[in-house]
């Protein structure tokens, strides 16, 4: 479970707090390359936002949002 404290996150920011992506530059490859789905639809953009009661699975990795 991912606590946030705000309205929501971006995905770039999920990345990096996760230990998976150290900068905006690394996040903006990685969410190209790596398989990565919010609520089973496939992602690929760093700037999606994440909101609680989403689900996000980074290569098989599942990351669930909550407040």
């Amino acid at each position: 479970m991912i606590k946030i404290t705000s309205e929501y996150i971006t995905l770039q920011q999920l990345l990096k707090m996760v230990d998976i992506a150290s900068s905006g530059g690394e996040a903006k490859l990685l969410v190209k390359t790596l398989k990565i789905s919010v609520n089973n639809s496939k992602e690929d953009r760093r700037g999606r936002k994440l909101y609680a009661g989403d689900e996000v699975n980074i290569e098989g990795k599942i990351f669930k949002i909550g407040k």
